[in-house]
């Protein structure tokens, strides 16, 4: 049932692999993007709040598809953004990164956020009291704790985004999904085990992933 695997015709294991970078990559970028969006949306700067809340309620409501196929059109074939990368491949790769970056970095600031408003107003009042400034107060006593009380939603937001890289295979990125479409056209009459293969690799991506970051979260949790 799973002879076309030992042929050698598929890199199952180096599609997943496409797919744990693009994770790895967009994970570290959407945390950073999302990390400054929350700081945008508590600033005590109107236009920075503003900029803040309607990038969110923007982004997020477009369709993922939508926002990687357009950073494929419109950034490389309108405007020739390649992002220092030299063939498709790399360009794919990349856009795809920026993609998934501006759509999960909403989330990930929107976890950040919930943490933020469980951290005591006093607290910072008496940061501000003792002469830091916004941004002192918000890295230094604000975000570390944010940061602990957010762990389980950042995880499910992580393996959310891990699932959701297949969604570069609309503009032709060799990871999971990509290759899944391939062996579907191939391998049409072993459709079941096509499916049970990918879906077997996702858990194994997953599943892990939950389970530790769930212990993460509750070492890290704040004592209230």
């Amino acid at each position: 049932m799973f002879d076309f695997l030992d042929s050698g015709q598929y890199d199952v294991l180096g599609a997943f692999w496409v797919t744990v970078q693009l994770t790895v990559y967009s994970a570290i970028g959407s945390l950073l993007w999302g990390t400054l969006l929350a700081g945008m949306r508590v600033s005590p700067v109107p236009m920075m709040r503003s900029f803040g809340t309607d990038y969110i309620n923007i982004v997020r409501n477009i369709p993922l598809t939508v926002i990687i196929v357009a950073c494929s059109l419109g950034l490389n074939q309108t405007l020739g953004f390649a992002l220092g990368a030299d063939n498709f491949k790399d360009i794919g790769f990349r856009l795809s990164v920026l993609g998934l970056i501006a759509y999960t970095g909403t989330f990930v600031c929107e976890s950040l956020r919930s943490g933020i408003n469980t951290v005591p107003v006093g607290q910072a009042e008496a940061a501000r009291a003792l002469g830091l400034s916004f941004t002192q107060v918000l890295t230094l006593v604000i975000l570390p704790q944010a940061f602990r009380s957010s762990v389980t939603p950042l995880a499910n937001v992580l393996i959310a985004l891990t699932k959701n890289t297949t969604v570069a295979a609309a503009i032709g990125t060799a990871e999971a999904a990509t290759l899944m479409k391939d062996m579907i056209e191939n391998e049409s009459d072993k459709l079941i085990a096509v499916f049970a293969v990918f879906a077997f690799g996702f858990i194994v991506l997953t599943l892990p992933t939950g389970l530790f970051l769930g212990w993460v979260a509750k070492r890290a949790a704040v004592k209230r």
